[in-house]
């Protein structure tokens, strides 16, 4: 089980990942490394390889070695034998800039010991039909961008005024500016051409969704959950009439399961629909690589609670009421008449049980 911090850590580690997006027809590489402070159990230095969303790298401050996760890339190895050797030399290096530039950045922030956390995103997108790369490059402090590297005007943008020396240093730079965009523009969608190719087989495959009406309580919001779908190229909406919905729903991000499929849902709010109106509406799930749309219509014969049975729990509660009002009747009867002088033998009522269930170059 993890910690409150390392709960944390994940959290902000997967807030990255969420980062561009690829569209329908773009295929993407990712470079991701976090560099941590004092967080019990856990990596000062953890980095990690995406393509198309499917983790196939991964090195880390404790075993200092740059592994394949995916069984597909240990294809690398007979194109090129040194690739993993020049993969954990490479981290070992951004483990060492890790370091370094999170004591940089407390003194630019006036910050002490404790957690620290910094996060830096780079790579590219390649769409498959046009053939436009597009390179790109984060990094984010404490979960909140700082620096945000514009690969086509070739400049840093420094979102924290304490960050405005980088910016300068960097953008002046133009030896560092012409090889960031020679390794996000050239040699990155070269390496993804090939982890593509590798993984052909498992990339290209699709799985369709279990898609799911729930709803917490009766008052809740209906979502519409997608779960178990591969690739992570999908929309999720809410129509009305055959026209998409903009107002009214709330949509989640997309998650990755453990099993590398993904999932994502879109709540709708029910306060403003009529009952009569109900069949009006549908959740639409479209994905990639599937021509046909994926429906499920709004109707509360098919929608999941964790609230019970209504009329049931009504129908029990009605009865303890019920038993209840018997109960204080007979009781003020037995009083009213003791109170006349009479004379009444104990009479016990006793009621039946009810259960309810209710990659940085130097210094920043």
């Amino acid at each position: 089980m993890f910690t409150s911090c390392q709960t944390a850590m994940w959290e902000l580690f997967v807030l990255l990942l969420s980062c561009h997006v690829a569209s329908p027809v773009m295929h993407s590489m990712k470079y991701v490394y976090t560099a941590s402070t004092e967080v019990p159990n856990f990596p000062d230095f953890v980095a990690v390889v995406f393509v198309d969303g499917i983790q196939t790298e991964h090195y880390d401050s404790n075993t200092k070695r740059a592994v394949p996760t995916q069984v597909w890339m240990n294809q690398v190895t007979a194109d090129d034998p040194e690739y993993w050797k020049r993969q954990t030399l490479y981290w070992e290096g951004q483990e060492q800039y890790g370091r370094v530039n999170i004591e940089t950045l407390k003194e630019r922030f006036n910050q002490t010991g404790g957690i620290h956390v910094i996060q830096v995103l780079n790579g590219c997108e390649w769409d498959d039909e046009t053939g436009d790369v597009n390179g790109f490059g984060l990094i984010s402090y404490e979960g909140e961008d700082i620096l945000i590297l514009d690969m086509k005007a070739q400049r840093w943008i420094a979102t924290k005024p304490e960050l405005l020396e980088s910016q300068h240093k960097w953008n002046n730079d133009t030896g560092w500016l012409e090889f960031m965009e020679h390794r996000l523009t050239q040699e990155c969608p070269v390496r993804l051409k090939n982890s593509l190719n590798y993984g052909k087989s498992y990339l290209q495959k699709i799985d369709r969704p279990l898609l799911s009406l729930l709803q917490k309580t009766p008052l809740s919001p209906v979502t519409c959950h997608a779960t178990g779908f591969y690739p992570g190229k999908a929309v999720i909406f809410w129509s009305r009439d055959g026209e998409d919905l903009h107002e009214d729903v709330d949509r989640s991000q997309l998650l990755q399961n453990h099993d590398n499929t993904f999932q994502m849902s879109v709540d709708l709010d029910l306060s403003l629909v009529k009952p009569d109106d109900w069949p009006r509406y549908e959740c639409v799930f479209q994905l990639s690589g599937v021509e046909d749309d994926i429906v499920i219509k709004l109707d509360p014969a098919v929608i999941k609670t964790n609230w019970g049975n209504v009329p049931t729990l009504l129908v029990t509660l009605s009865a303890v009421v019920t038993l209840a009002i018997v109960f204080i009747a007979v009781t003020g009867i037995l009083v009213y008449k003791k109170k006349k002088g009479e004379r009444l033998k104990l009479i016990a009522i006793v009621l039946p049980p009810v259960t309810c269930t209710v990659p940085v170059k130097d210094k920043i």
